[in-house]
């Protein structure tokens, strides 16, 4: 069987696996020319999946990026075969863009897959259940007023939350 395009013959079948290897017993070369493939399908899918997902990245971005990871290495490695490996990631990154746009659309479903944002301090008192209940501490909003507004005072914070992309965020006061 051959591979073709337009009346152009690329590669026969034999060729391509004396280039990419079969099953588990893959040479240095074989592996390095999966590796290849899976570098350029990869770059591919990262642009399907949308910038986002390297921007600031939510629990919800490194889902993607660590399962994709670890399903394309699988093809990499001969572990899993080559194409049903490319294409379960593929199915996985077209998952991923559905749900982000269902997101989108549904606020209801944007606060079940993300989350909602966590006051910390308003009314010039901290929240202690919810700092407990995830794990921050003063100082750690503190640090965040530090580098946001330059100062060690809470004087002129509104609020402090934590935001659904995991990062604290500092709201200050109007005058």
């Amino acid at each position: 069987m051959r591979i073709w395009h337009r009346n152009f013959i690329f590669l026969r079948m034999d060729q391509i696996n004396l280039i990419f290897g079969e099953g588990r017993d893959l040479t240095v070369w074989q592996m390095s020319a999966r590796a290849v493939v899976i570098y350029f399908i990869t770059l591919i899918y990262i642009r399907l999946a949308g910038r986002r997902v390297f921007g600031k990245i939510s629990t919800f971005d490194y889902v993607i990026i660590f399962t994709l990871g670890a399903l394309l290495s699988r093809a990499i490695v001969g572990v899993s075969p080559f194409l049903p490996v490319v294409a379960s990631a593929l199915v996985f990154i077209l998952l991923h863009r559905f749900i982000a746009w269902l997101c989108l659309v549904s606020p209801a479903v944007g606060r079940i897959i993300k989350g909602r944002p966590v006051c910390l301090y308003s009314n010039g008192a901290f929240n202690i259940k919810n700092m407990k209940q995830h794990l921050i501490t003063e100082r750690d909003a503190m640090e965040v007023v530090r580098k946001e507004m330059g100062s060690d005072s809470l004087d002129e914070v509104e609020e402090i939350n934590l935001e659904r992309s995991g990062e604290l965020s500092v709201l200050k006061k109007r005058k």
